[in-house]
Formats: structure tokens, C-alpha cells, sequence
């Protein structure tokens, strides 16, 4: 993060940090690099807002022009959602359809 920053021009440079960071990772910078204009913006699902871009989505599905299920790797029923925590924190498996039926 340090160092993405640093490289930032001043006046009109802008650094994006995207994902999440560890939680022990901190930012520390002199205030003159906010006073020289640098800037340091972090995006969270790429900024997605449920509110209003959910419904977009949902329409484009639903006419059938987002093809989601090729990123489905794996089902698994609500009884068994620990299984899908294991698939995710093991990497075999980042969406993961958690099926709701009885």
C-alpha cells in the first residue's frame, strides 16, 4: 500500500487499493502527502451498491444476458453450509450456490 502510494504523482495521482487487507496491515504517511494532493481510495466489491445495481442485475439474468452459472462450482444445501465455508477458505471454491431448499 506504502509503495503504490509513493509512486502516486503529486497534484493529480490517485492510488487504488482493492480487496481486503490484512488485518494487521496499517497506512502511515506524512500529512504533506495530502497536502500535495495525492489521493488513496479503497474499493470493496468494486463498489458494487446492492440498492441500486442489484436490480440491473437481476433484469440482465433474468434476460438471460449474465450467464452466472458458469462461475458456480460447487451446490451444497443449507444443512450443509460449513461445507461451504471449507471449499472457500481452502481455495477449491469462491462461488458457491447454498441451496435454501427444505
Amino acid at each position: 500500500m506504502i509503495s503504490a502510494f509513493d509512486c502516486v504523482h503529486d497534484g493529480w495521482g490517485v492510488a487504488v487499493l482493492v480487496g481486503v487487507p490484512n488485518k494487521d496491515d496499517s497506512f502511515k504517511t506524512h500529512p504533506m502527502n495530502a497536502l500535495n494532493e495525492k489521493t488513496f481510495k479503497g474499493t470493496f466489491f468494486g463498489n458494487y451498491k446492492p440498492r441500486s445495481d442489484l436490480p440491473y442485475v437481476v433484469e440482465k439474468y433474468m434476460n438471460k444476458e449474465l450467464e452466472l452459472e458458469k462461475f458456480i462450482t460447487h451446490e451444497v444445501p443449507f444443512s450443509e453450509i460449513n461445507k461451504a465455508f471449507e471449499y472457500m477458505l481452502s481455495g477449491e471454491s469462491l462461488p458457491c450456490m447454498i441451496r435454501m431448499d427444505p
